[in-house]
């Protein structure tokens, strides 16, 4: 089982040239809410649309367009916030943050800054030692993304295009609790993890719904313990930002990159300028982008077009109670359910498409052999295939089949194989193939009986030596199930074999 532990995690340290370093990393994710129409207008948020298509007046910031909230990402953010054990404030404020950037029509972001929507809640994370503790969220709040700039397309100019503008962000705000790498990695995937069991976003990295800016800063042992102490920042040291991360390996190869440029220049006497990077992952190095921006080099102030968002309780309740059962919840449920280990409750609850084609799967069957067919047999098959589950050319209906018919020793696992192939790359039904092809196992002792005693009569010099040497014997259960086409019980086999060379 896995060893919840809430004390101080076990730092990353980086051996320096005259110190041994710590990490400290806090993250700032932001996550396309799901929702068809943007955060501000009815326009679609439809991704790989023609350029300059889902734009409306507003999120072009043409004169006097003003912005009406979306009920629904309103609803999806709250729902996000429960998600993550958070607290969900009832009163919001939108706010402006002004800056310019030719993919930023308004010449400002509309964000919130003073009041966000949820307030802290906390993410288990479970690490590869097979332990697992929560990191902090701070806040989550809803903003305005950008457009994209285009830069590749011609020598001489750059494009814009303004289909993402005004789409809804959340902008998961965690502690700085974050020690390592991978650990960095893990929380990545739990929050993308708990956002796709409650629909909220889809977490699709690749084609930009969810990423992220990492803030590192190194520290020297025992500082971070004082900053969880006193709360005082000016332990943890000078952090950077690496903006615009969609990449899990990424991620980490940037922290590892950045954590070894700040010691350098530590070690050296210099000092780490607060500024926000970039990852180049060909280069295998992170570079300046600009200084990093603190609140009032961005002017914000309470947004003149929206009153403030005041939410009522009971329609929070509402959601709280439609919630579906999260991965946590699930992956309990499943090890006390169906007897699984806690590998294999982390591998079928890894999505929400593999927990429900398991859990079909496995009604009314043994947990343990499902999980086996369902992770082993399909995912490997898939994986290979560079398929998903919900491409997968076998159903639930169908493994369940092959399963009842290894539970009634219709087939051997040997057979099963076989079958699987066969409804992977036919389909059909189970039963019907079994009965049609001639599959079954042969479970009569007496045909088996006299196929031994023909393979006995006939090799009478490795008779003697299974006497002499047992595991030999495992020689003649390989020649009767060669003689019975695979058939044969194996079990039926290896006791008729013991029996008659025992004697």
């Amino acid at each position: 089982m896995l060893d919840l532990t809430y004390e101080l995690p076990k730092p990353k340290v980086i051996a320096g040239a005259k110190h041994d370093w710590e990490l400290v990393i806090g993250m700032e994710v932001h996550a396309q809410v799901s929702s068809k129409s943007k955060l501000f207008s009815g326009a679609s948020t439809k991704f790989g649309a023609e350029p300059n298509s889902n734009v409306a007046f507003v999120d072009a910031a043409m004169p006097g367009m003003l912005p009406v909230i979306n009920e629904f990402c309103v609803e999806q953010a709250v729902r996000t916030g429960l998600g993550l054990k958070a607290d969900i404030n009832l009163w919001s404020a939108f706010d402006r943050k002004n800056y310019f950037y030719p993919d930023l029509p308004q010449g400002y972001q509309i964000s919130q800054l003073y009041h966000p929507i949820v307030g802290e809640g906390e993410v288990l994370v479970e690490l590869g030692d097979g332990t697992a503790r929560n990191v902090r969220v701070e806040r989550i709040h809803m903003e305005q993304d950008a457009g994209k700039s285009i830069h590749d397309m011609d020598p001489n100019m750059s494009f814009v295009d303004l289909n993402r503008t005004g789409v809804c962000l959340m902008e998961i705000v965690s502690r700085p609790d974050i020690r390592g790498p991978e650990e960095a990695a893990a929380y990545i995937a739990k929050l993308r993890q708990i956002m796709q069991y409650l629909g909220t976003c889809d977490g699709n990295m690749q084609n930009g719904n969810l990423r992220a800016d990492v803030n590192v800063s190194v520290c020297l042992p025992g500082q971070y313990e004082k900053y969880q102490e006193t709360q005082d920042f000016g332990h943890l040291g000078t952090r950077c930002e690496i903006k615009n991360m969609n990449s899990m390996r990424f991620i980490q190869q940037a922290i590892e990159v950045e954590a070894r440029r700040q010691i350098a220049i530590i070690e050296a006497g210099g000092k780490i300028d607060q500024e926000t990077r970039l990852y180049d992952p060909d280069k295998g190095e992170t570079r300046s982008m600009r200084s990093k921006e603190e609140a009032h080099d961005y002017r914000y102030f309470p947004d003149p077009d929206l009153l403030p968002l005041e939410i009522e309780q009971a329609w929070v309740d509402e959601i709280k109670a439609n919630l579906p059962e999260l991965p946590d919840e699930k992956k309990a449920r499943f090890i006390k359910d169906f007897g699984l280990s806690d590998y294999d409750a982390s591998v079928l609850t890894a999505d929400v498409e593999s927990a429900a084609f398991f859990e079909e799967t496995a009604q009314g069957r043994s947990g343990k052999l499902a999980a086996n067919w369902v992770i082993n047999e399909l995912f490997g098959r898939l994986k290979k295939e560079d398929h998903s589950i919900t491409d997968s050319p076998v159903s639930p209906a169908q493994l369940g089949g092959i399963i009842d018919l290894i539970a009634s020793d219709a087939i051997s696992g040997k057979i099963a194989k076989d079958l699987f192939e066969i409804v992977y790359t036919e389909g059909g039904d189970p039963a019907q193939i079994v009965e049609e092809r001639g599959m079954k196992q042969v479970t009569d002792t007496g045909a088996i009986e006299t196929a031994l005693d023909e393979i006995i009569a006939a090799n009478p010099a490795q008779v003697e030596k299974a006497k002499v040497n047992p595991k030999l014997a495992g020689w003649f259960v390989g020649q009767v199930m060669k003689a019975t086409g695979g058939k044969a019980n194996p079990a039926a086999v290896n006791k008729l074999v013991a029996q008659k060379l025992g004697g």
